[in-house]
């Protein structure tokens, strides 16, 4: 007679039916997912790869770039500093066979070129047009932003308007103004005409509509006006706008050229820029004196720019266009 399957056999079976499945599906998975991990690292292993060679590519690029920004700065020290004969030599050194220091006395002794005080001028004018345009399209900005006035955007698009204007519309009549003046050859005329800048109070006034306007409403609980809010409040918060406004106009104040050669007739008026202009237009030209006179004219610009080179960036970032 057949037999009939006991609970206890039909357990078994399917105890061992069950854990055979059990164990097949985990070796299954086991084996998919030591695959994934394996492709994963693999991926991983490729994107690091490729993630270090952009690093080199983009090391070597900015090395490329820096090296080629300062060719020019090697060539005028180089030049600056050798004689006649190895900046004219057709058979190019890196350095020269001496270093002659004796150009840079007689850049200061030449009596043809007052370079001594030049650089003096130069100095005096970047330094106070730099405070005054500062100062006067800070007040500027600070009130198209924060002065409640029904014509404040058209004032301030007015202002807009004049960056629209060649200079040399404007150049016969400010120098027919100096010349009635009498400001020819003098500091007030290289300075005064050039105070005003309206990208600096553009700069200034965009600024200033992102400042917080809950420094300005404490201010006013403590009676302060907008005069004194503005300096006790406003200039001690806004470091990064004026060292960057500040830096952008003493370059251009220090680097011009047109206006000072008009103005400055005398060589007691001479700045920096109108000075090398002469080390070219005379009927003999001392290469290696210019060479070194235009590697003199750009230290104060480099030491203004290491010096603010920090807030630079923070000011323009933050003076975005906002309305």
């Amino acid at each position: 007679m057949p037999r009939t399957r006991t609970g206890a056999d039909t357990g078994a079976g399917t105890g061992t039916g069950t854990g055979t499945s059990t164990g097949t599906s985990r070796r299954t998975g086991t084996g998919a997912g030591a695959r994934i991990r394996t492709g994963t690292a693999r991926t991983t292993r490729r994107d690091d790869a490729l993630v270090r060679a952009g690093r080199a590519l983009r090391t070597v690029l900015l090395i490329a770039l820096a090296a080629l920004f300062l060719i020019p700065f090697y060539l005028l020290l180089r030049n600056g500093l050798s004689t006649e004969q190895d900046i004219t030599s057709p058979a190019w050194t890196f350095f020269p066979s001496h270093l002659q220091w004796s150009n840079l006395r007689e850049l200061f002794d030449d009596p043809a070129v007052p370079m001594a005080r030049s650089l003096l001028n130069s100095a005096l004018i970047a330094v106070t047009t730099t405070l005054g345009t500062v100062l006067l399209a800070s007040l500027a900005g600070y009130g198209l932003a924060r002065i409640p006035y029904r014509h404040a955007n058209k004032v301030f698009y007015a202002i807009l308007g004049t960056l629209m204007v060649p200079a040399a519309v404007t150049f016969v009549p400010s120098f027919v103004l100096v010349s009635t003046l009498g400001w020819i050859s003098t500091l007030r005329g290289l300075i005064i005409p050039t105070l005003f800048s309206a990208f600096a109070c553009f700069i200034f006034r965009q600024y200033f509509l992102g400042f917080p306007q809950e420094l300005e409403d404490a201010a006013k609980v403590d009676g302060l006006g907008y005069w004194r809010t503005y300096w006790r409040i406003v200039v001690p918060n806004s470091a990064p706008v004026f060292a960057a406004v500040g830096t952008i106009v003493f370059i251009g104040a220090w680097n011009a050229f047109l206006w000072p050669l008009v103005i400055g007739q005398d060589k007691s008026a001479w700045t920096v820029q109108v000075a090398l202009s002469t080390f070219t237009t005379g009927q003999v030209v001392n290469i290696h004196e210019l060479f070194i006179a235009a590697a003199v004219s750009i230290v104060p610009l480099l030491l203004v720019f290491l010096l603010l080179q920090r807030h630079i960036v923070a000011g323009v970032e933050r003076s975005g266009i906002d309305d």
